[in-house]
């Protein structure tokens, strides 16, 4: 199943998407939340109603896909995953995953814009492999980990290099807003199949510059769930980032940083493509509520 989070003439809701049309499952099942984080909260029977309701199909072609989960409660990230990576940045192999966080404002839909931001121009992307966590947990051992996972989805970790590099902690770099496009859809585990055998494609204006698969990951996402939640419990609607391989624009000599105009295209085999056009980042931005 292929759970999108769409936007229409009539708001904002969840459907299921079957090829180039999507199922309204406000329309099909109007017992079920109109929020993705909602469903999963749900559980088991409502997933399932989800999965076989009928009703109105609407194009595709004509909706707005927006990020599956809106405003994730957290969105966590691994740096350092792939090894080529690692020798590419002339680090050593982490002994545990590097965990960061990017600001729950920083997401964005799968085909919105990223800005480049006032304050740098050293913007980098980094495709990745997403899951979101469909269960309340705590101390989830790994051969128990997939059970928790609700699906799986396309991730950009844009990274803002300059800031990333000022502090340890990375959490300044890697949440300026927009800078977590992801999507197209959550796609259940039945339907991707084993998530350690996919490729992964990053292109920017159609040049490849990232091609991997995810049985290159150094810490898988079962040992992610197991390292995580040992600290604190993972909640329906989290997103997490298993991570990127190498080519990012920060390796290069001399770095090849994004600019206004540039499309970033992210691909994962079996779970769908994301893809972002660079603009620089409007004067709207700067406000106080």
């Amino acid at each position: 199943m292929r759970l999108v989070t769409f936007t229409d003439a009539r708001g904002t809701r969840v459907g299921r998407q079957e090829d180039a049309e999507v199922v309204d499952l406000a329309a099909a099942a109007p017992e079920l939340p109109r929020d993705l984080t909602a469903l999963l909260a749900a559980g088991p029977l409502a997933l399932g109603r989800a999965s076989s309701a009928d009703g109105p199909r609407l194009a595709l072609a004509g909706l707005r896909l927006e990020a599956p989960i809106p405003r994730p409660g957290k969105i966590l990230a691994v740096g350092l995953n792939y090894r080529d990576h690692v020798a590419e940045t002339g680090r050593e192999l982490p002994k545990v995953p590097i965990i960061f966080n990017k600001q729950s404002t920083s997401a964005t839909g799968p085909f919105d814009p990223i800005h480049w931001p006032r304050a740098s121009d050293k913007l980098d992307y980094e495709g990745e492999l997403g899951f979101v966590i469909g269960r309340r947990c705590r101390h989830v051992p790994r051969d128990r980990a997939a059970e928790v996972i609700a699906g799986w989805l396309v991730v950009n970790d844009v990274t803002v290099r300059d800031w990333q590099g000022r502090s340890p902690t990375m959490t300044m770099g890697k949440s300026f807003d927009t800078h977590c496009p992801f999507g197209p859809a959550l796609v259940t585990p039945d339907e991707v199949g084993d998530p350690l055998a996919l490729s992964l494609t990053t292109l920017v204006n159609g040049e490849r510059r990232q091609s991997a698969s995810t049985k290159d990951l150094i810490f898988d996402p079962f040992v992610l769930i197991e390292h995580l939640s040992t600290a604190f419990t993972l909640e329906p609607g989290d997103l997490i980032s298993t991570g990127t391989p190498a080519g990012v624009a920060l390796a290069m000599k001399p770095p090849r940083w994004l600019v206004p105009g540039d499309v970033v295209r992210v691909e994962v085999e079996r779970v769908g493509v994301i893809e972002n056009r660079v603009i620089a980042e409007p004067d709207d931005t700067a406000r106080i509520g």
